[in-house]
């Protein structure tokens, strides 16, 4: 199946945005490489309307990967250092910023500048995710948090009880304790 960028779009520096097999994009499609940078979106990802991406480095969105309408993406951040100049005119900062394999981005979701998805993540709706996040783990909120993640040594899906950002080390439930103490109409 060919691929499909719907119109209208508005792309920046398009020579360095590469764009592999079988993607489809739907209209609205802002995509800008400033400076040196690089948008790599690897086969087989549907990315539905109105996405904005801005890259300075390189952002990649891996395969498979599904991103829902109204999610903006950029490894790019303002400075606001001088209150007395406009932020606009403050240095920019640029940080590495990736999506990995068979993820999912909920509508309206925010990937900021230094997030790093790995394979198979899933973000809610409106989620404003900013950090490293591993394999298989659901993000949700503002500011996005893991509430559950794939245990492969136990090959079941565990709740997050915390996640520590700094160390990147999140502390599980096992997902039946959701459930704990609930009552189910009959």
């Amino acid at each position: 199946m060919p691929g499909y960028i719907g119109s209208p779009k508005f792309l920046v520096k398009p020579s360095r945005i590469h764009i592999d097999k079988r993607v489809r994009i739907f209209p609205g499609l802002r995509a800008e490489c400033h400076g040196e940078g690089r948008i790599v979106i690897c086969e087989d990802v549907a990315i539905e309307q109105d996405f904005h991406i801005t890259s300075m480095g390189e952002i990649s969105i891996g395969q498979g990967t599904v991103i829902a309408g109204y999610v903006s993406v950029t490894d790019i951040e303002h400075q606001y250092e001088e209150i007395g100049v406009p932020v606009m005119r403050q240095p920019m900062v640029m940080k590495k910023t990736a999506i990995g394999a068979n993820c999912f981005i909920g509508m309206g979701a925010r990937i900021q500048a230094g997030t790093i998805l790995g394979d198979g993540c899933v973000v809610g709706a409106n989620a404003v995710v900013r950090g490293t996040f591993p394999d298989h783990s659901v993000i949700v909120g503002v500011p996005a948090k893991i509430v559950k993640q794939f245990n492969k040594k136990n090959q079941s899906w565990e709740r997050a009880q915390d996640f520590d950002g700094a160390t990147g080390q999140t502390f599980l439930l096992p997902a039946a304790s959701i459930y704990e103490g609930s009552h189910r109409a009959g």
